[in-house]
C-alpha cells in the first residue's frame, strides 16, 4: 500500500520547509556557520555535549571513572545547544568536522587531542585509564562487538523509527511498520544476549553497556518517542532488569543529568564543574 504520491526530481534540491521538527538544525554542507569559541574550564578533559543518549553515554563513563577513584578523569561539560545551532560554530567544528555531539578535548597531552564519535570517546577513555574495557582478548573483542553494535543499530532506532514515528511531519505506514519491525528485532538481540548474562558483554559492567543503555533504557522507561507500550519492550524481560540494574548505579544517575537543559530544575546539571555541581540534584 502506498503512503504518498511523491516522486522524487532527477535532481535533488534541498526544502527546508520540508524537514519536519529538526529542519532548523539540518543542512545539507559541513562546515562552521559562525564564528564563536568554545569555552575551557580547569581539567585536563573538556566535554562538549548534550544530554541526549549519544551524549549520556560520555557522562556515564566519566562519572563511573571517577566513581572507581580515577581522579584524573575529573571534566568539565558545557552544553551545546543543537537547537541553536551551536554545533556549527567555528570552536565546535575543530574539534568535531562532523558537528554533531559528544565531542571531547583532552588537554593532558601536547599537544591536545581531540576526540568525536561517542564510540570513539568511549574507547578512548577506557584504553586511556584502563577501565572498563577488559584486556583478554575474547572479553575485549566481545566488549567491542557490542559497542559497535550500537553504533550500527541506534541509528535505525532514532534516525528510523524515532523521526518516523514521533517527529516526521506526517505519519506513513511504510516506514514506521519498517522501522518498527527492525527496533523489535534489536529488542530481542539484547534480550535473547541479557538472559545469559547480567551485563551485555558478558558478567562484567562495560563500555558495551554505558553505550547501549542510554538508547535503549530511554525507550524502556518511556523516555524516547513515548513508545514503550507501542513497541511492548517489556515484553524483554531481560532487556527490563538489565535497563532497572544499570539505571540504579550512582554514576549513571549523575551522568544523565550532565548537559541536560530540559526537565525539572532538580534534574538539570547544564555545566558540570565538580562533584559539587550535583548537590540539591535528583541523583
Amino acid at each position: 500500500m502506498s503512503d504518498s504520491t511523491y516522486e522524487p526530481p532527477k535532481v535533488w534540491k534541498w526544502d527546508k520547509e520540508s524537514g519536519g521538527k529538526f529542519a532548523n538544525i539540518n543542512r545539507p554542507e559541513a562546515g562552521p556557520t559562525h564564528e564563536k569559541e568554545l569555552p575551557l574550564g580547569e581539567h585536563p578533559l573538556q566535554l562538549y555535549s548534550l544530554a541526549t543518549p549519544n551524549g549520556v553515554k560520555v557522562t556515564i563513563m566519566l562519572e563511573e571513572l571517577l566513581e572507581a577513584g580515577y581522579k584524573n578523569a575529573e571534566y568539565d561539560a558545557f552544553p551545546i545547544d543543537i537547537s541553536e545551532g551551536d554545533q556549527f560554530s567555528s570552536g565546535f567544528v575543530e574539534i568535531n568536522p562532523n558537528s554533531k555531539i559528544p565531542a571531547l578535548l583532552d588537554r593532558s597531552t601536547q599537544p591536545a587531542i581531540r576526540v568525536f564519535e561517542s564510540g570513539s570517546i568511549l574507547l578512548y577513555l577506557a584504553e586511556k585509564f584502563n577501565a572498563f574495557l577488559p584486556t583478554e582478548p575474547a572479553r575485549r573483542t566481545e566488549t567491542l562487538n557490542w559497542l559497535f553494535w550500537q553504533m550500527g543499530a541506534a541509528p535505525f532506532l532514532g534516525g528510523g523509527f524515532g523521526h518516523f514515528y514521533a517527529y516526521a511531519p506526517e505519519k506513513y505506514e511504510y516506514p514506521i511498520n519498517r522501522y518498527t519491525m527492525e527496533v523489535k528485532r534489536q529488542f530481542d538481540v539484547l534480550d535473547r544476549q541479557l538472559a545469559a548474562h547480567r551485563f551485555i558483554a558478558g558478567d562484567t559492567y562495560t563500555i558495551a553497556d554505558m553505550a547501549i543503555w542510554p538508547w535503549y533504557g530511554a525507550v524502556v522507561n518511556n523516555e524516547a518517542y513515548d513508545a514503550a507500550e507501542f513497541l511492548q519492550v517489556h515484553d524483554y524481560k531481560h532487556v527490563v532488569r538489565w535497563v532497572n540494574d544499570i539505571g540504579q548505579r550512582p554514576a549513571v544517575k549523575r551522568g544523565r543529568l550532565v548537559n541536560r537543559v530540559w526537565g525539572d530544575e532538580d534534574e538539570q546539571v547544564p555545566e558540570r564543574h565538580s562533584a559539587s555541581d550535583f548537590v540539591g540534584k535528583k541523583c
